[in-house]
């Protein structure tokens, strides 16, 4: 079979312009950048405000591992089999990150016959909404340096005396706003900035600082979660960057930058516009990683496609303890729109890794025993995609299992695990998924289970309220989420949480950042375990963004490059073109 990039390039795609008007936009509310991708005004909001909102998608899955369930693949590939059922349907995705495709994971536009095309383009800078993101977060972080600068080299009276401005005193040991860059680079976790010359000051006051990576910073949450250009610069206002030498917050409007944050991000606000193969028109917006962020593409996204089609298929990072999880608690409550229908990817190869009976680990080949009929490894492994259907259900959204399948799937386990999930008495549909190999011919019958579960009296019931205590809404992510018995917070995260209270911050949502690999915050535990503890070794304040983070175990924010990156593999070749990008 053709590579990925080979199958893109041999298809023939329509010039935006025509995807853009098929999708029912006017000429006004789109602007080309380049024949394959434009950026979509929010002025079409404007006019679609009166039109019938369609249903929501959202596509999660099993618990993933590092062979990857393909769950982009079937998020695009479902889009194209509604669009066989002649249905109006549009897909909405998050940018890639360019640190896991130049990491471990590659390329995230799907794959095969299911994939956003042009792929390196979508994989690769796309219109640069990751860079600005990155730029207008590191002008806050310069801005904090230079102040705490300028305001200690000659004392806090001759600094206001100077410039006119009044004094922030930012305490030095209590910034908590880190630098962010799209790769991932270990060796920035932990740095010392400011450091001088022998006799010298003029770099700045010395003090730990680091880095994490761009996709983790609040202001990609901001942009997820952000209704209108108005609320992204209001938001990014109230974001908490330090704490001064009394204890009290002291954030970006304080330090008079976020307008200048506001401008760089403008363009930002506006998604994306692109295609599958197949010619449906997909919109980009916001960033990936729900294992250490929000993890969803933004609610300006589903909020055009909804208004512009029947069937809006979306998705959330990780499996459904991650992405699906924050969706459901954080954006759903935030925009007003919960999913009608949810899909959740499992893979036979996924489900026997879940099993704990394999040991497979980033960058390593795949054992060919995976492939081979394994049926005490299937079962073993079904209890964790049990777990994901079981939690999918607490929130009242109905679900279809779509198996994706893959060319070395035994047809006899396919049918095993079929019948598995048939024999369920929970409220969920099945059905065989091939998209990657035939493109939207291979989820016709996902499609059309899809749209019957859509048509089911949902009654959508988050975790917990934002009225809720913290305490409260971590344990009911923990508890009824997870299967947790406990959650423990470091000495740490209990004096942050009572200065949250204390600061008046305890009226937000809470987001949790753990490995993906595992149900529980120990990414070496398979299956579907329960009674563990959550530990909490760190609260951060996203004030702008709506939400506390919890840092859970040792969960990074800035990934690193494994023994082999997949940069690697990338090159030109005589012609210029793009090879090795998966």
């Amino acid at each position: 079979m053709l590579s990925d990039i080979e199958i893109c390039r041999a298809s023939t795609l329509l010039p935006i312009s025509e995807v853009a008007l098929r999708a029912g936009l006017q000429n006004s509310e789109f602007h080309s950048q380049g024949e394959h991708k434009a950026k979509v005004s929010l002025k079409s909001l404007n006019r679609l405000q009166s039109n019938p909102t369609g249903k929501l998608i959202l596509v999660t899955a099993m618990t993933p591992t590092p062979l990857g369930e393909g769950k982009t693949v079937t998020t695009i590939g479902l889009a194209q089999g509604l669009a066989k059922l002649q249905r109006s349907v549009m897909a909405c995705i998050r940018q890639p990150s360019m640190g896991p495709v130049f990491g471990v994971k590659g390329g995230a536009a799907g794959g095969g016959y299911s994939q956003v095309a042009p792929m390196e383009e979508l994989n690769l800078h796309l219109t640069g909404d990751i860079h600005a993101v990155t730029a207008a977060h590191n002008l806050a972080a310069a801005a904090i340096d230079a102040r705490i600068y300028h305001e200690q080299r000659h004392g806090y009276d001759d600094f206001e005396q100077r410039s006119g401005l009044t004094a922030l005193r930012i305490d030095p040991m209590r910034v908590v706003w880190k630098r962010v860059m799209d790769h991932n680079d270990r060796a920035l976790r932990m740095v010392t900035v400011g450091r001088n010359e022998a006799d010298k000051t003029i770099n700045g006051y010395e003090r730990e600082d680091g880095f994490d990576i761009s996709a983790a910073s609040e202001l990609m949450a901001i942009l997820a979660l952000a209704t209108d250009l108005k609320d992204l610069r209001a938001r990014l206002g109230r974001i908490v960057v330090a704490y001064n030498l009394d204890g009290n917050p002291v954030t970006t409007e304080d330090l008079q930058v976020a307008g200048a944050m506001a401008v760089t991000m403008k363009d930002t606000i506006e998604p994306t516009l692109m295609q599958t193969l197949e010619g449906v028109p997909t919109l980009i917006h916001a960033g990936p990683f729900a294992n250490i962020a929000h993890g969803n593409s933004s609610i300006i996204a589903d909020n055009i496609a909804t208004k512009l089609s029947e069937y809006t298929v979306t998705e959330g990072g990780f499996g459904s303890d991650m992405g699906f999880e924050k969706a459901c608690n954080i954006k759903a409550q935030v925009s007003g729109k919960a999913p009608d229908c949810a899909v959740i990817v499992a893979t036979l190869r996924g489900l026997k890794a879940n099993s704990g009976l394999y040991d497979l680990k980033p960058g390593q080949p795949i054992p060919k025993s995976l492939f081979e009929n394994d049926s005490e490894a299937l079962v073993a492994g079904f209890e964790n995609l049990k777990w994901h259907i079981n939690n999918v259900n607490k929130y009242g959204i109905p679900a279809v299992v779509a198996i994706n399948r893959f060319p070395q799937d035994s047809g006899e386990e396919l049918l095993q695990l079929k019948a598995m999930i048939e024999a369920l008495p929970n409220n969920v549909d099945v059905a065989i998924s091939e998209g990657f190999a035939k493109g939207g011919n291979g989820t016709v019958e996902l499609a059309e289970k899809v749209i019957k579960q859509t048509q089911s009296n949902a009654t959508f019931k988050p975790l917990y309220s934002f009225e809720q205590t913290t305490e409260e809404k971590l344990m009911a992510v923990a508890e009824a989420g997870y299967g947790a018995s406990n959650v423990v917070l470091s000495d740490k995260a209990k004096q942050q949480l009572e200065a949250l209270k204390k600061h008046g911050f305890d009226n937000l949502a809470v987001c949790l950042a753990k490995t993906p690999l595992s149900i529980s915050t120990d990414g070496s535990v398979k299956g579907a375990p329960s009674h563990f503890d959550v530990p909490i070794r760190e609260l951060k304040l996203c004030a702008g963004a709506g939400f506390i983070y919890a840092l859970c175990g040792n969960v990074m924010t800035m990934p690193g490059l494994p023994d082999k990156p997949a940069f690697m593999n990338l090159d030109l070749d005589e012609n210029g073109n793009i090879v090795g990008l998966s």
